[in-house]
């Protein structure tokens, strides 16, 4: 009996050092390397710890299978350690498709000015190591239930059922499944990436997050827009970075007429030389309309990105404020209300009352009012005299 167990304790031993060499070989090689491929560091820091353990599960299960001395709690600790193993196995492959997905994304960057193509690689990337790790998970799970023998008794059974079950599980899930594919449809067709800017549901914000279901927008003030991907296909929104990050805006005013628009352009063009945030690309300045008292100037402007220009708008606008403060004070805007002679006149006798009591009234000027009058002054007649003037008796 001793001899059985002390031979599967050196048939562990044996294996853990089987094992233990194998990975300082792997160690060692991909640190020499790492001298000269990124990769070899990114493989070494994601593979690590689940090929030590698939190498461990590994060994384990070949000292248990060839010298575990009790047959009984053999095949229960051989289904455990295969169980293992199998687990290990689909985290060495999820963290080889980090590792590629990370190799891959390193020689795309995003923080350059021109990130066209880096940023359409990296949303793709992204969604593709989201799927294939997913599909590693419900392989290793599937796999995990066949080392059971009940679970592949009823296989069959459940293959035959799989078409009726397809169905009531996909309309179970259809918000589910239409968010999926919405989700690689707008991926794949290029109409979203991450780190793009768009206006949706009313919100100016990053695209920052792409996944299987929803898209993270970080909105301006530091709010985080969760949105289904389903919005995105069936909803018109906008998308600042579609072909390029370049954009124009506009800063209008409303000035009085005394304003000069020859002056406006000449010092619009000093305060664009003197700032960074213009792109020389395009500024113009025109009078846009010229009704209801004001005068309309729109100024364009041309900026890199939409960050940009949203600043380059405010400094524009403040500048040709505080200009036309400081240079032309006729020109801020005021209401105008301008009194002539008939208007004066009129202004006065609303002003001025005459003591002198007069007979003018509602119910007087003819025999019929003068009868209406009757019911309310309890007939008390009204005599008109000579002079045109009324009194009563």
């Amino acid at each position: 009996m001793w001899d059985g167990w002390m031979d599967f304790a050196i048939a562990v031993l044996v294996g853990l050092g089987v094992a233990a060499v194998v990975a300082v070989v792997a160690h060692l090689s991909l640190r020499i390397a790492a001298r000269r491929q990124r990769w070899s560091e990114v493989l070494s820091r994601r593979s690590r710890a689940p090929f030590r353990s698939l190498l461990i599960a590994v060994a384990l299960w070949a000292a248990v299978q060839t010298a575990f001395p009790d047959e009984l709690w053999r095949s229960v600790i051989g289904q455990i350690l295969t169980i293992a193993i199998i687990a290990a196995s689909a985290w060495l492959l999820a963290s080889l498709v980090l590792v590629v997905t990370d190799v891959a994304l390193g020689r795309y960057r995003i923080d350059v000015p021109d990130n066209r193509v880096a940023r359409r690689i990296r949303t793709q990337m992204l969604v593709v190591r989201r799927l294939a790790v997913a599909i590693i998970i419900v392989i290793g799970i599937g796999a995990v239930l066949l080392t059971f023998d009940s679970v592949r008794a009823v296989g069959a059974s459940v293959l035959a059922s799989a078409g009726i079950a397809s169905v009531v599980a996909g309309l179970a899930a259809q918000s589910v499944l239409a968010n999926v594919f919405a989700g690689l449809q707008i991926v794949f067709s290029d109409a979203l990436r991450v780190d793009d800017v768009v206006v949706a549901d009313g919100e100016w914000g990053r695209v920052g997050e792409i996944t299987l279901s929803y898209v993270v927008l970080d909105l301006w003030d530091d709010r985080r827009l969760v949105l289904p991907c389903t919005y995105f296909t069936t909803t018109p929104f906008e998308n600042w970075t579609r072909r390029g990050s370049e954009l124009l805006g506009a800063v209008e005013m409303d000035l009085d007429w005394n304003v000069s628009p020859a002056a406006m352009r000449t010092h619009l063009h000093d305060v664009l030389e003197q700032t960074g945030l213009w792109d020389r690309r395009a500024s113009v300045l025109q009078v846009t309309d010229a009704v209801a008292g004001y005068v309309r100037v729109r100024i364009l402007v041309t900026a890199k990105d939409a960050p940009t220009l949203f600043d380059l708008r405010c400094l524009v606008r403040e500048a040709m404020v505080t200009w036309v403060q400081r240079t032309m004070p006729q020109a801020v805007p005021v209401q105008r209300i301008v009194m002539s002679d008939a208007t004066a006149a009129s202004a006065e006798r609303h002003i001025t009352h005459d003591p002198t009591p007069t007979n003018d009234g509602l119910f007087t000027g003819s025999a019929e009012a003068e009868r209406r009058a009757s019911t309310f002054t309890n007939a008390i007649p009204i005599v008109r005299t000579d002079e045109g003037d009324e009194r009563r008796d």
